[in-house]
């Protein structure tokens, strides 16, 4: 088969692709809390530098955020090629047969939704503790 090659593409590119990048997500949303919590503001004589500091990997879940409902849509696209793709093959093609094989598809974009929204909470909630040490910051200089 021609397509056969876009089942697995699905599955375990686009799916397999936006689970890594959930993963990615969560672990740098985990060390930066971890960092936030453990930095000395202090320490900072620049608050251009403790920015800097304080908002390092946050690009990558901003992009995450942004891109995962796209890379969710191609998997879905890619799948509703290989359900159309089979469908030409088979002329009695049974409605059910049909059916899972849009469904299946969109199952690409639910995750592909799920890891944005995962990934939009997580930038949300550390840009946030960014801005209150820079604000404790600013406030300790007087």
């Amino acid at each position: 088969m021609q397509f056969e090659w876009l089942s697995d593409a699905v599955d375990f590119g686009v799916i397999g692709l936006l689970v890594l990048l959930s993963v990615i997500v969560v672990a740098i949303g985990l060390e930066r809390m971890f960092f936030y919590r453990s930095i000395d503001t202090a320490g900072f004589t620049n608050i251009k530098a403790l920015e800097l500091e304080l908002t390092k990997r946050l690009l990558v879940v901003a992009s995450v955020a942004s891109n995962a409902p796209y890379i969710g849509l191609l998997g879905t696209v890619l799948g509703i090629m290989l359900t159309f793709y089979n469908m030409s093959l088979d002329a009695a093609a049974d409605v059910t047969k049909i059916m899972l094989g849009l469904a299946l598809a969109l199952k690409a974009t639910a995750v592909g939704l799920v890891v944005a929204l995962i990934s939009v909470a997580i930038y949300n909630a550390l840009l946030r503790k960014v801005k209150v040490l820079m604000l404790r910051w600013e406030i300790a200089r007087g």
